[in-house]
């Protein structure tokens, strides 16, 4: 009868898997050029998008960030971000736009985002979490996967916030978690209530219990396109981008008709209040490609396409 049972819980780990990483695809697709050197990363920029079009923007651009390292930790859970994290997307920035000024007296775009080209602004892989106070003797059963989704548009993006104690970005994200038992519709946070994220590479100034904690803006790099196209790149390498004023709604959807939700809400503490939770992106590499002109931006990662 046990081994009846573990194979069972087996069967449903694997359903749960395919779910998470898909089916073996029949064929590969057809290769094609991407954008290489300064521009490398940025091929699914939205540069066909009517919004970046408007010749009412005085600078458009391209955006590519990928996060190696850091954490989440919501309540006395913490989870370490073992997987990349790539975020892509278009931005522009109008003759009236909004900008901000920091306590330094310096002021700063705020950019508007465009999805990426091809829908996946955001991309990640799975983390196995584990469940305070059970062992983790069969993953997917006695542990969960998370998987970081988009759960909104990207907005406010300040690039140029380096070092202030301001966001460079807001973030909206839920949680998809995934278990034999939980099913597949089973999130922390919604699109209707996300987890929005606002980092920072300044220092934060969160709701107690947390204390403050500072990022770091990595160094910075301008690279004018080499082609002669009107184009420039602003690249920030090794950043540490940190939040600890972050709110995290109770989990939805999980068991048959959310049954289990108390489950996911009482082990982990939620809904957990701004003060009690962390996010650290780490290893944090971005690139930023600004220019006057789309045209002219479009034949700047063309050229550099091979």
């Amino acid at each position: 009868m046990r081994s009846k049972r573990v194979s069972a819980a087996t069967a449903a780990v694997t359903a749960g898997i395919l779910a998470i990483f898909g089916t073996p695809a029949s064929a590969q697709p057809v290769a094609t050029a991407k954008p290489t050197g300064i521009y490398t990363g940025m091929g699914n920029c939205p540069l066909s998008s009517p919004v970046l079009a408007d010749p009412g923007n005085q600078q458009v651009g391209c955006v590519i960030s990928v996060t190696r390292g850091g954490s989440v930790t919501i309540g006395s859970t913490t989870v370490p971000l073992t997987q990349p994290i790539t975020l892509q997307f278009g931005v522009y920035w109008p003759a009236s736009g909004p900008t901000v000024e920091f306590p330094d007296g310096t002021v700063a775009n705020v950019f508007s985002t465009v999805p990426s080209a091809d829908g996946r602004t955001l991309t990640s892989s799975p983390l196995q979490v584990p469940i305070p106070g059970l062992a983790n003797f069969l993953p997917g059963v006695t542990s969960a996967f998370a998987q970081v989704e988009l759960a909104g548009p990207i907005t406010e993006f300040v690039p140029l916030a380096t070092g202030e104690p301001a966001p460079v970005f807001r973030l909206p994200i839920k949680l998809h978690l995934f278990n034999a038992l939980f099913g597949l519709h089973c999130y922390i946070g919604s699109n209707a209530n996300p987890i929005v994220l606002g980092p920072t590479t300044g220092t934060t100034s969160p709701p107690p219990p947390n204390g403050p904690i500072t990022g770091d803006a990595g160094v910075i790099d301008l690279a004018s396109d080499p082609n002669g196209f009107g184009a420039f790149v602003v690249s920030f390498s090794g950043a540490s981008l940190v939040d600890n004023s972050v709110r995290v709604p109770a989990a939805n959807g999980c068991g048959i008709g959310g049954s289990l939700d108390w489950v996911i809400n009482t082990v982990f503490g939620l809904p957990a209040a701004a003060g009690r939770n962390t996010v650290v992106f780490s290893q944090t590499n971005t690139a930023l490609a600004v220019d006057p002109s789309l045209d002219d931006l479009k034949q700047a990662i063309a050229a550099s396409a091979h």
